[in-house]
């Protein structure tokens, strides 16, 4: 299958302040933010021609700059005025906006206190991340060998992008061992999440997730908690061991760009875990979907 480089596009993108040529849109191989991870980013879903929960994302984008040391060069109101203009500018009906903010090449080293920041938003037509067929079955997933780190030894709080070095480390290796995705054990030992999506465990009718205490508490994550309180489905917080998953009738993840998505099974030196999507799944999938104005699909 051809792929469309994504330096090579028609389209438009919101760069320092105006939207500019996609192809225009450039930045110097000195870049504070190329070097040292001085970066931080947000994934938007675009749902007829708007994006779900943009406040909250643009709300994020803004703290997990701050979280690192700088402010990003625009208020909410400029947030949400440019991501419309990328929207209209490109005609995204259902697709993906990717602010970001970086410092730039003014300073070289550790230190970067007088380097610009820059801020870019850019938008394309995107779907699905997973593929109908596995999203349907439930994907595979493969145990990550890389563990979330703690939050005294990384700003776990922000979606920073140094933070998914090994989350594409991860997803590299389980996508060479036929798998979809990697499931993320913490510094404990104990369930974290997959490389860009929360997980759930349905067990005995309730849905149980890790707390997000070294992860970031996705904004989809946030949306299906709340729906599944709305159904009556209690909600538990804890801490969750691999050995759990055994109790777990069935698992999917959620996140803007995997949506609600089951999980069909899980292998690699944590255990081998086997699941069929269902009632609840289902019912998350069919409710998400109806909350961000999809036509409801069904996940069995």
């Amino acid at each position: 299958m051809s792929m469309i480089p994504f330096d090579d596009r028609d389209g438009f993108i919101w760069y320092d302040g105006r939207l500019i040529p996609w192809r225009d849109a450039r930045l110097h191989v000195l870049t504070h933010g190329l070097h040292y991870a001085s970066c931080v980013f947000e994934g938007e879903r675009v749902y007829n021609g708007r994006v779900f929960r943009l406040e909250d994302h643009n709300e994020r984008l803004l703290n997990s700059a701050r979280i690192l040391g700088f402010e990003v060069p625009a208020g909410m109101d400029d947030l949400a005025k440019a991501t419309q203009e990328v929207i209209s500018s490109n005609n995204i009906i259902d697709g993906y906006v990717r602010p970001i903010a970086w410092r730039g090449a003014e300073q070289m080293g550790v230190s970067a206190q007088l380097s610009k920041i820059h801020l870019a938003i850019a938008a394309w037509d995107w779907p699905a991340y997973f593929s109908p067929e596995a999203r349907a079955k439930g994907i595979r997933m493969q145990w990550a060998k890389w563990a979330r780190p703690a939050p005294d030894t990384a700003p776990t709080e922000a979606k920073a992008s140094g933070l998914y070095m090994i989350c594409t480390m991860s997803k590299h290796d389980a996508e060479a061992a036929g798998c979809d995705d990697a499931l993320m054990l913490d510094w404990r030992g104990r369930l974290a999440e997959g490389t860009g999506a929360n997980i759930f465990l349905v067990i005995n009718g309730e849905l149980h997730t890790p707390t997000p205490d070294c992860f970031l508490n996705g904004i989809t994550r946030q949306t299906v908690i709340g729906l599944a309180k709305q159904r009556g489905i209690k909600v538990v917080e804890r801490a969750i061991i691999p050995e759990e998953l055994t109790k777990a009738e069935e698992v999917f993840l959620t996140g803007s760009a995997a949506e609600v998505t089951p999980v069909g099974e899980i292998i690699g030196e944590h255990g081998h875990y086997r699941f069929m999507p269902g009632t609840i799944c289902r019912l998350m999938w069919e409710d998400y979907d109806r909350t961000v104005g999809k036509q409801v699909a069904s996940a069995a």
